[in-house]
């Protein structure tokens, strides 16, 4: 007995090391009369890519409907029954958000142990905070170095005194109460945030002045105006409307990694999440064969809603090439240079396996609805470990924001150009900063980071009322970011699986050796004292060692990888 779990441990360890143990071949496909027939040239490619075709064809019939559409000026109802088909699309879409970020970081974080759970957050962490620094670094230089703010398109006469009153702080603690939710039934459904108010005792001492003193006609028109310089806003904290998914996460990534260390009695909970995600994504499936129709409907309505096209395009288009100028660089440079150097693989071929949820993730213009989409095609496409993406995937589409953190540092700086603002190199550090810590605080929602903008316009003392400039093109722009985030997502994903590849495989060897110890104990394993038994080498009594370590390994994953070393010296010494 002990023979056979060695060398089951050791083909399992040393399976790409060399040829395998047995001789016996299978049998070929060739020999079967009910076998089908393997699919070779252009109707494999045709079969494996007629997702990513069906999407490409949604995007393109989009554009086109809502070009060709224009001309004959619509009316708004028929603009809403066109967006109609998108707008259930989308719904559908969003409906399976949040079973799918509950059950995918349960069952995943549920897999590791508390060890190995901290180790990926912290490596997720680090990578989204360093990449979301870089691109709001990039979009100050690119930003500076094109100077798209024209002053020009000013408009004087809209200048307004009023100043809405934000600030980097409120952002911040509101992410932390959000973090931290006091009702998770609530985090469901509504966003904990800041508002300011009057405050109360300024309105009710002036409501006591007019009904205990009697003034003249000239006095009341007077004290309004009086009343209203001494009014002093203070913060409210109020809930709105929409699912606190950074609440969720953190309770689910919790529960889960507590969850994992309660051993056999808590698998059935892990089963079950385990099989919830599946499910979903058999869902999903099917709602990728409407994308032809949804994203075509989400494009041409969106296309058609908006007034004068080409005068937007016109006066903003140095500011959108900005911004896909920072977005492509990213992508097509930053992104695939990082993904070599640690992966080690093409970084095209990568890509080019996530263009489905690229597509969706434009069309969309949100990360969170094209997560189900994303999900498909990192586990069935691109093979990456499902611990891992159902561990770094729902995080990220809710904390890292590398376009968004790009947007705002170029359209900051752009609004303070246009103002004819001289920014300082204690501005610029003020906008980078913010800009990275406003992104993290964002929401996976159309049209976030505007909101987030005025964050950053408030820190530099530029006018937050210019920000209804960028409303026009906010549509376009917002699609173009969202993918940059989408694919941040999924490249930290894969560099975080191959950072973690080795404790990877020690808790998949662990997990092997688990399944064939006997019953015999609380641990599940026998125990015994001494020496080598009889006739047992040295080697099989090292795999016994990570056997009997199965029970330390969710506290300690150092023991289980010593052993995965000490054998791997012994098998190169023997060879």
């Amino acid at each position: 007995m002990e023979m056979e779990k060695s060398g089951k441990f050791s083909d399992y360890l040393f399976a790409k090391m060399g040829p395998p143990t047995s001789t016996e071949l299978p049998p070929k496909t060739t020999e079967r009369s009910d076998a089908p027939v393997e699919l070779t040239g252009y109707r494999r490619w045709l079969s494996d890519n007629l997702m990513l075709l069906v999407t490409l064809s949604g995007v393109l019939l989009g554009v086109v409907l809502g070009l060709s559409l224009r001309p004959l000026n619509l009316h708004g109802d028929s603009i809403m029954l066109i967006s109609y088909p998108g707008e259930l699309f989308m719904r559908v879409l969003k409906l399976m958000i949040l079973p799918l970020v509950i059950s995918s970081l349960i069952a995943g974080s549920a897999s590791l142990n508390a060890k190995m759970n901290g180790k990926i957050a912290l490596r997720t962490l680090v990578y989204f905070a360093s990449t979301s620094f870089f691109n709001a670094a990039l979009g100050i230089a690119l930003v500076l170095l094109i100077h798209p703010g024209n002053p020009d398109l000013h408009n004087t006469d809209d200048r307004s005194t009023d100043r809405r009153a934000v600030n980097l702080l409120d952002s911040l603690l509101d992410l932390g109460r959000n973090v931290f939710p006091d009702n998770l039934f609530q985090a469901s459904i509504q966003q904990a945030h800041t508002v300011y108010l009057p405050k109360p005792s300024i309105l009710h001492a002036f409501n006591e002045t007019m009904n205990d003193t009697l003034v003249t006609g000239v006095e009341a028109q007077r004290l309004p105006e009086d009343m209203a310089e001494e009014v002093v806003l203070v913060r409210d904290i109020q809930y709105r409307s929409g699912t606190n998914t950074l609440g969720i996460v953190f309770f689910c990534l919790v529960f889960g990694t507590f969850l994992g260390t309660i051993g056999q009695k808590g698998q059935v909970v892990v089963d079950f999440f385990a099989a919830v995600f599946e499910v979903i994504m058999k869902m999903v499936t099917c709602v990728m064969w409407l994308t032809p129709v949804g994203i075509s409907s989400v494009i041409a309505g969106k296309i058609l809603s908006v007034g004068d096209l080409g005068l937007v395009m016109s006066q903003l288009m140095w500011f959108i090439v900005t911004v896909a100028v920072g977005v492509f660089i990213y992508q097509f440079v930053v992104m695939q240079a990082i993904y070599f150097v640690v992966v080690r693989r093409n970084p095209f071929k990568f890509y080019a396996g996530l263009i489905q949820a690229m597509l969706t993730a434009f069309a969309t213009a949100s990360t969170a609805a094209a997560l189900p989409i994303t999900f498909r095609c990192m586990n069935e496409k691109l093979k990456v470990d499902p611990r891992i993406t159902r561990f770094v995937l729902p995080i990220g589409c809710n904390i890292n924001m590398d376009g968004t953190a790009l947007y705002i540092a170029v359209a900051s700086i752009f609004i303070a150009q246009m103002s004819g603002m001289v920014l300082g190199f204690g501005e610029l550090l003020t906008v980078l900063l913010t800009s990275t810590a406003a992104s993290m605080s964002s929401a996976s929602v159309p049209s976030a980071a505007l909101v987030l903008l005025l964050v950053v316009l408030t820190a530099i003392d530029a006018p937050v009322q210019d920000v209804t400039l960028l409303f026009a093109v906010d549509w376009f722009v917002d699609r173009i970011r969202t993918t940059n985030n989408m694919l941040g997502d999924c490249y930290t994903a894969a560099v975080v699986e191959e950072l973690s590849r080795k404790e990877l495989m020690a808790l998949d060897a662990a997990s092997v050796n688990y399944q064939d110890m006997p019953a015999g104990t609380p641990n599940g394993h026998g125990h015994h004292e001494g020496g080598l038994l009889e006739g047992q080498t040295e080697l099989e009594e090292s795999s016994k060692c990570v056997m009997t370590m199965t029970d330390s390994v969710v506290v300690d994953m150092s023991a289980v990888m010593n052993n995965v070393n000490l054998q791997q010296e012994h098998c190169n010494r023997r060879v």
